[in-house]
C-alpha cells in the first residue's frame, strides 16, 4: 500500500512539473507574442509615416505641377515680358553709349581748359528733346511758337493739356493724304487754340514760350544728332527766336 501511495506521488510530481514546464512554455509564447506585437506596432507608426511623408509629396508635386501648368499657360505672356526687358536692356546700353560720348566730351572739355562743348559726335535722344518741349510748353501762358519736323511728334507735347487761353503756332510737315495724319491734323485743327502751317524741311525742334523761355535744337546729320540751346536769357531768345520765326513764315498756310 505504501509503495502504490509512493508511485501516485511520483505520477503526481511528474504532472505538476510537466504542467509548470507547459506553464513556461506559454510565458515564453506570450512574451515572444507581445514582442510581435510591439514590431507590428512599430512597423505600423513607421509605415503610417511614410503615408504622411507621401501624401505631403504628392500635395507639393500637385502643387508644383499646377504652377507648371501656370506658367505653360502664360507662356507668351512671359515672352513678352522677356521681349520687354531686352527692349529696355538695349535702352539702356544705348543710353550707357551715350553717357560715354558725353563724358569724353566733357573730359575733352575739361583737358582743354574750354566750357565750349563739341556737339558733332554727341547724341540726344529725340524723346528728351521732346519731353524738355512738353515742360516748357506747360508753363505757356499767352503765346507759344512750335517746330517739329513732322505732325506726328505734335502727339508726345500733350497739346490737348495746355490751357484754351494759350495762343499755339506750329510748324510741322503735314501729310493731309496721308491716313494716319489726316485724322491727326482733324484732331489738331479741332482745338480752337491752335494755328498750322506746313513746314517740310524737318531740320529743327524749338519753342519760344511767352519770349520768356527758349528751346532750339538743329538736327545733325547722325541719327540722335542735335545741336541744342536752351536759355531764359532775353539776348539768346532774340537771336534764336529768328530761326523758330523762319519756319513760321516759311510755312505754307493749310488749306480751309
Amino acid at each position: 500500500m505504501e509503495e502504490e501511495l509512493k508511485k501516485q506521488l511520483e505520477t503526481k510530481q511528474n504532472l505538476i512539473k510537466s504542467l509548470q514546464e507547459n506553464i513556461d512554455t506559454l510565458k515564453d509564447s506570450l512574451s515572444l507574442k507581445d514582442q510581435h506585437i510591439k514590431s507590428l506596432e512599430t512597423s505600423l507608426l513607421i509605415k503610417e509615416e511614410k503615408i504622411r511623408v507621401i501624401e505631403e509629396s504628392n500635395k507639393e508635386i500637385n502643387k508644383i505641377q499646377e504652377e507648371l501648368k501656370l506658367l505653360l499657360s502664360d507662356n507668351s505672356t512671359l515672352k513678352r515680358k522677356v521681349e520687354i526687358l531686352n527692349e529696355e536692356l538695349l535702352k539702356a546700353d544705348k543710353d550707357l553709349e551715350q553717357l560715354e560720348m558725353e563724358n569724353e566730351a566733357l573730359r575733352s572739355s575739361t583737358s582743354s581748359s574750354s566750357l565750349i562743348t563739341n556737339y558733332t559726335d554727341i547724341e540726344i535722344p529725340k524723346e528728351d528733346i521732346l519731353q524738355k518741349m512738353r515742360e516748357i510748353l506747360q508753363n505757356g501762358k499767352h503765346n507759344v511758337m512750335i517746330t517739329v519736323p513732322s505732325l506726328e511728334d505734335l502727339q508726345e507735347l500733350y497739346l490737348y493739356e495746355v490751357r484754351s487761353s494759350v495762343s499755339l503756332k506750329i510748324s510741322c510737315s503735314i501729310d493731309a493724304k496721308s491716313g494716319d495724319q489726316s485724322n491727326l491734323l482733324e484732331e489738331f485743327q479741332s482745338l480752337d487754340n491752335i494755328s498750322l502751317r506746313n513746314y517740310s524741311n524737318g531740320d529743327r525742334f524749338s519753342i519760344n514760350r511767352d519770349g520768356a523761355e527758349l528751346l532750339f535744337a538743329a538736327v545733325g546729320s547722325k541719327e540722335n544728332n542735335y545741336l541744342v540751346v536752351h536759355t531764359l536769357d532775353p539776348n539768346h531768345i532774340k537771336l534764336f527766336n529768328s530761326y523758330t520765326m523762319e519756319a513760321w513764315l516759311r510755312g505754307r498756310k493749310l488749306d480751309s
